[in-house]
């Protein structure tokens, strides 16, 4: 016991960075230690011609300490038009407020101040145009092309430009919605949306699970449902439904995959939005209803790990959340580590071998440019530093890859009911990585107390980089993909003889990655009339081709290239290009502005001000 309780103290020591900000968030004015937003009912109005939504909040309180008066609140370029409080007798009397300067990142403290600590508080507001947690798309930037989109995309601290609230992932909430649109469009949320609903133009939605504010979301267009299994389904525009419904048809298999594993889906229904393809992410897991890229749609299931990911969230992530962003592995790398078993139970394992690879690979790469700081699980405070700035392949890969060293050091069948038990018994909670370590030393190691090291346990959620011991995944599949790049490379035989007939996309991929970082015009020629990568429909491919292209001075790609960039806003999938035409300067410098000044219409913010900032970038050098 004494030597239990000596490893245990010593690990609270490792993880005392995490420890001293328990509860604590930098991204948020919020102050939950004194009162808590426990419940939003929102009545807003969708108005696509001034890009705005436009309503009320109520937010019922939770006070805790007895001396608070005071409600502090995130927002970012909202119009705050009045503030009421209902008091328990059910009169609404007018309060008084202050909206602080605006801060570039996180936007203006609104500070509601109170006589008396009243149950429910009241914001009617509009948002701005340049919202930084909405887009909206005219008619042309849409699949159909006959009705206007709009999206919202809240993590990691863009709530607060349309919702006046705590936007901090260590508060969770329930929510109701009233939204009013032009009646030919649908409205949906992260909610309960009705499957059978009548396009009227008045919606109304209920989350009873209570959510932190990253999760809540809303989106509203030409959209229409097709059903996978009796909780699952695809809403999408209708030129985009039957692909969407054919390449997700797996869905119901993921969701029973994952209930075998690690407990039951407790979020009721399972629903993918298909968005525009100017969506800046892959996914975004809003419970009970995924927001998806279209650009995973390529006709032969190999993206698919994507929904597994947006669905494991359902568990890691949306049941069990990060109380702050400095530990986002606690959401992602769980998550990531879900979805690698997942695909691993329907796909086979030498996919799931090769998307490790794939992923492992990247992280490599990604960490030489990395600062150390920010290379550790258990990261530091953020303080000034955008939440969005430190999401890396770290807290994904790496988180993974942790979760996966534990895995082998004390077998599935010990891990499996580790990882369900961390689940079901902080389900719908806000944690940090102390708890985690807590945990994991009262509930795993002792089942095998020499299996890991207490150094080994630092070098993983504290140290910078991935540890010298850690176990690389390997592939057999792609082994062979390095044989015949290898082969082509040498000279020993022509590309159109390499046979490619059963690859699949994490193949094409490492064939690409494993290149050298520049190739001859001829070699170039002949990979593309062998295998017509140069204008691909595959962003997965795409974006490791181009910038290829670019580097070797590959011209005849640059049409290709610039209609890439316009139609896809995937920041994953063009910030490569934009990167390798930035680099290069010159024609290609140029290139990137003229394409970007097209294309930035369409981009989403997140998007915008990555490419943004690589530009202001190149300019500085000058």
């Amino acid at each position: 016991m004494s030597r239990l309780l000596l490893a245990l103290t010593s690990l609270f020591a490792i993880a005392v960075a995490s420890t001293a900000q328990a509860r604590v968030d930098d991204s948020s004015y919020a102050e939950p230690d004194r009162v808590r937003v426990a419940d939003i009912g929102l009545d807003l109005r969708v108005d696509f011609e001034n890009k705005q939504l436009r309503g009320s909040a109520d937010l019922r309180l939770n006070w805790i300490a007895d001396d608070a008066r005071d409600l502090v609140l995130d927002t970012r370029d909202l119009t705050i038009e009045k503030v009421l409080g209902k008091s328990v007798e059910g009169g609404w009397h007018r309060l008084n407020w202050e909206l602080a300067d605006a801060d570039p990142l996180f936007g203006s403290r609104l500070t509601i101040h109170m006589s008396r600590q009243y149950p429910i508080v009241r914001i009617r507001y509009q948002t701005s145009p340049q919202a930084s947690g909405l887009q909206w798309l005219t008619p042309e930037m849409t699949a159909g092309k006959k009705s206007p989109f709009m999206f919202s995309q809240s993590q990691a601290i863009h709530a607060r430009s349309w919702v006046p609230l705590q936007d901090t992932p260590s508060v969770r909430y329930t929510y109701s919605a009233h939204i009013e649109s032009d009646p030919s469009l649908m409205v949906l949320m992260s909610a309960d949306n009705q499957t059978d609903a009548t396009r009227d133009g008045d919606y109304v939605f209920r989350m009873r699970q209570p959510i932190p504010s990253y999760l809540m979301a809303i989106a509203a267009g030409d959209l229409v449902f097709q059903p996978i299994s009796e909780r699952s389904g695809v809403w999408a525009e209708p030129a985009t439904i039957e692909a969407a419904a054919v390449e997700f048809a797996d869905t119901e298999k993921m969701i029973a995959t994952t209930e075998s594993l690690y407990g039951p889906y407790r979020w009721e229904r399972y629903d993918m939005l298909i968005l525009p393809p100017s969506f800046p992410y892959g996914g975004m897991e809003n419970p009970r209803i995924s927001f998806i890229t279209p650009t995973v749609i390529v006709g032969d299931k190999s993206l698919v790990s994507l929904i597994a990911h947006e669905l494991a969230h359902s568990w890691s992530g949306n049941l069990v959340t990060n109380a702050s962003w400095n530990d986002i592995w606690l959401n992602e790398g769980f998550t990531s580590y879900v979805e690698n078993r997942v695909v691993e139970a329907l796909y086979g394992k030498e996919q799931s071998q090769m998307e490790d690879v794939i992923s492992q690979h990247g992280l490599d790469l990604e960490l030489k440019e990395m600062n150390p700081k920010w290379q550790a699980l258990a990261m530091p405070a953020l303080g000034t530093t955008d939440p969005d700035e430190v999401s890396s392949g770290v807290p994904y890969v790496k988180g993974a890859w942790f979760l996966q060293f534990l895995e082998q050091r004390f077998g599935r069948e010990v891990f499996d009911p580790f990882l369900r038990g961390w689940f079901d018994s902080h389900a719908f909670q806000s944690v940090n990585s102390a708890e985690f370590v807590a945990y994991l030393h009262e509930n795993l190691l002792p089942k095998n107390p020499k299996a890991v090291t207490e150094k080994e346990l630092d070098a993983w959620l504290n140290q910078p980089g991935i540890p010298k011991f850690a176990k690389r995944a390997t592939s057999e599949r792609l082994d062979a993909v390095d044989k015949a790049r290898q082969r082509w490379l040498d000279g020993k035989g022509v590309a159109s003889d390499i046979k490619t007939a059963d690859w699949i996309t994490q193949e094409w991929v490492h064939f690409l990655e494993g290149m050298p970082e520049t190739l001859s015009n001829a070699q170039l020629v002949e990979l593309d009339q062998a295998f017509h990568f140069t204008g691909t429909r595959n962003g997965e491919i795409a974006q490791r081709w181009y910038p290829l292209t670019v580097r070797s001075g590959y011209f005849e790609a640059r049409p290709a290239i610039a209609e890439f960039l316009k139609r896809i806003g995937r920041r994953k999938l063009i910030m490569p290009t934009y990167r390798a035409l930035i680099e290069a300067g010159g024609d290609n410098l140029k290139l990137a502005r003229e394409v970007y000044a097209e294309a930035k219409a369409g981009y989403h913010p997140i998007t915008s001000g990555s490419v943004e900032a690589l530009l202001a970038k190149a300019d500085a050098a000058k």
